[in-house]
This record gives C-alpha cells, structure tokens and sequence, in this order.
C-alpha cells in the first residue's frame, strides 16, 4: 500500500514539474519578444518565481519520491525500460538546468536569441514527457 501512495505522489510531483517546464521556456517566448522595460521585468519576476518556487520543488519532490520508490521496488532496476526512463529524467534534469541558466541571461539582460528560438526550445520537454510515460507504461523492453 505504501508503494502505491508514493507513486501517486512521485506522479503529481512530476505533472507539477512538467506544468512548470512547459510554461517557463513559454515566458521566454514572450521575454524575448517583448519591446518595453516594464514587460521585461514583470517577465523576469514570472520567471524567477515559477523557476525557484514551482519548478525546482516540484524536481525535487519527483527525483526523491523516484528514488523512494526504487527502494521500494529494487527489482525495477534491473529493466531496461527503467534505465531507458532513468537516462530520460538525467535528460530532463539537464534541461531544467539549463532553464535556469536561461533565466539567468534574462535575468542579467544578455538574452541574445530569438523568440523562435525558444519556441523549439519549448518542444523539448514533450518528447520527453512521451517517450518516459510509453517506456513506464508500455514497458517496451
């Protein structure tokens, strides 16, 4: 019982993670279009909150409640789906990180690339999202 309270848990945590890594990169759409001084500040405190305050807890809690359930269930570790999906996540922490350094180059008003850029940019984390949900639930190999 208690394996399947922490994987709703790890389950909520990760949809927080992924709300927040959708609409971070979609504020630089708009940060990097946008042409005033007032757009561009409010831009970085939206930022910097749903980064420090959504985004990097709700990491957290889903990388801990991940770990919690391997304890809980170390037979997973030897499927190779699990270290598909685990390569996956070390992907998607990267790419968290470099949302961070992202908005530090906002932050510091040294943003140099277009909003289309971030558009692409923006598309990253789906393929993730799709490619770990079918390697948990499909369990491919």
């Amino acid at each position: 019982m208690l394996y399947l309270w922490v994987k709703a848990f790890h389950i909520i945590a990760m949809v927080t993670w992924f709300a927040a890594i959708f609409y971070l990169p979609r504020l630089y759409v708009y940060h990097a279009m946008a042409e005033d001084r007032p757009s561009r500040e409010r831009f970085k405190i939206m930022e910097r909150k749903l980064y420090r305050g959504i985004m990097n807890p709700s990491a957290a809690i889903t990388v801990l409640l991940g770990i919690w359930l391997l304890i809980l269930a170390p037979g997973w570790l030897g499927q190779g789906w699990m270290h598909a999906k685990l390569a996956l996540v070390l992907l998607l922490l990267g790419y968290h990180i470099w949302c961070g350094q992202i908005l530090r180059t906002f932050r510091d008003d040294n943003n140099t690339r277009s909003h289309v850029w971030y558009r692409v940019f923006n598309e990253v984390p789906v393929l993730l999202l799709v490619a770990i949900v079918i390697l948990v639930v499909v369990k491919p190999f």
